[in-house]
């Protein structure tokens, strides 16, 4: 959608210009329309594809990029819990996922998901990402209302991971803190689906 309102205007200028402009080289056209009106119109026109429409995609990509920070910041936030699951599922002599490949990667999340359907977590690996969580929970609370900046989806989505978060934070046994872990996971892969 976003995509068409950006591509109406140039549509419009353009073609109207193209219009105007084969009319006003056509032979024989002449008069007080043609001579003086005419050329004025085809102006606009191209004033118009350039100023509404280059501008628009300007906007636009600016616009992008805003809430592609916002997205960032807010997955930034999970990486220390990604860290510690990926430590935790890591095989022999494997090096760990890169910072910025956790921060922004969706393809990481579904590989620490099927790693903790397959594998158990070690004791303290529970324990740091019991730690992590209690650590970050105040500030995934308060990143609410930067998620309600990206659309009410990914803030409906953001609330479930603090939920989520919370559920881990306050679990006190295997069975609990795994569920809680596979929540922040499938809720995440769940706002990363959504479009930025």
């Amino acid at each position: 959608m976003k995509r068409y309102v950006l591509i109406a205007p140039l549509a419009f200028f353009g073609i109207a210009g193209l219009s105007l402009y084969w009319w006003f080289i056509q032979p024989g056209l002449e008069g007080a329309f043609h001579d003086n009106l005419l050329p004025e119109l085809i102006g606009f026109c191209i004033e118009g594809f350039f100023l509404v429409g280059i501008l628009s995609y300007f906007q636009q990509s600016r616009e992008h990029e805003r809430r592609r920070a916002l997205w960032l910041s807010l997955r930034g936030s999970l990486r220390d819990i990604l860290s510690h699951l990926d430590i935790a599922f890591l095989p022999a002599n494997a090096e760990p996922a890169n910072t910025l490949a956790l921060e922004s990667e969706p393809k990481v999340i579904q590989g620490l998901l099927d790693s903790l359907q397959e594998n158990e977590l070690e004791l303290d690996a529970m324990v740091l990402l019991k730690q992590s969580a209690i650590e970050s929970l105040p500030l995934t609370r308060d990143l609410i209302p930067v998620a309600a900046q990206l659309s009410a989806a990914h803030m409906h989505w953001w609330i479930a991971i603090s939920d989520a978060m919370r559920q881990l934070t306050q679990s006190g046994e295997r069975e609990q803190l795994e569920r809680s872990v596979y929540q922040i996971l499938v809720n995440l892969a769940e706002f990363d689906a959504l479009d930025i």
